[in-house]
């Protein structure tokens, strides 16, 4: 499946959620091209838009997530590896992964300083709509899950324009409700199913998030 652009995309995954306008809920989008799908969806269902941080760390050499870091600076583990997986590869590139998770951490806290992110108050008691331009494989949605775990919101919904098959597994297995427009077994990258790749620099996309409620509908 393909779309003229990300607004477009989330202008077609409104009508599955339109049963929760009114109701408390916050959108959160996972990147700066999640929230032009995710403006669309917070403007016709009246919703906070905000955005958590979320960075991800390769294995080095290989087609793989280690993990993801949240704008908390909190480490997640890849879900799909065993114990002894993460053992392996933590001892084989003990080095690299920590200079990672020291640089990741550091990009994250100097984006936080430009407002309109989310924070735990901000969900604690609501329907939380998370919204993702595309999903290749979940681990971000690890991060998520992690973010939340402390926090009592009533339900997580997880909607995505794109995803792969993993990435949808990761979905049912973390998530109390799912969308997604298109499932591939053969995810070519996000920008691959948007004609449309124009992307606001990130400045700009923090001004969307802090004026996201005077766009409402």
């Amino acid at each position: 499946m393909y779309f003229q652009s990300r607004s477009e995309a989330g202008y077609r995954l409104v009508p599955a959620l339109i049963q929760y306008r009114y109701e408390d809920c916050v959108t959160l989008c996972l990147s700066d091209g999640s929230v032009l799908v995710g403006q669309q969806i917070a403007a016709s269902l009246h919703t906070v838009l905000t955005m958590m941080l979320v960075d991800e760390i390769d294995v080095p050499g290989e087609n793989l997530k280690f993990g993801t870091v949240n704008q908390s600076g909190r480490f997640t583990y890849n879900g799909k590896f065993s114990v002894g997986e993460i053992e392996e590869y933590y001892s084989e590139f003990h080095g690299y992964l920590e200079d990672q998770k020291r640089e990741k951490t550091s990009r994250l806290n100097y984006l936080l300083s430009s407002g309109g992110l989310v924070s735990e108050g901000m969900l604690r008691g609501h329907n939380v709509i998370v919204v993702a331009d595309g999903l290749a494989n979940g681990t971000s949605l690890d991060a998520v899950a992690d973010y939340l775990r402390p926090i009592r919101i009533k339900k997580l919904i997880i909607v995505a324009p794109i995803a792969s098959v993993d990435a949808v597994d990761r979905m049912h297995l973390l998530g109390d409700e799912l969308h997604v427009l298109g499932v591939t077994d053969n995810f070519m990258g996000i920008d691959h199913y948007y004609d449309n790749n124009t992307i606001p620099a990130h400045d700009e996309i923090m001004k969307i998030l802090n004026n996201a409620v005077m766009s409402w509908r």
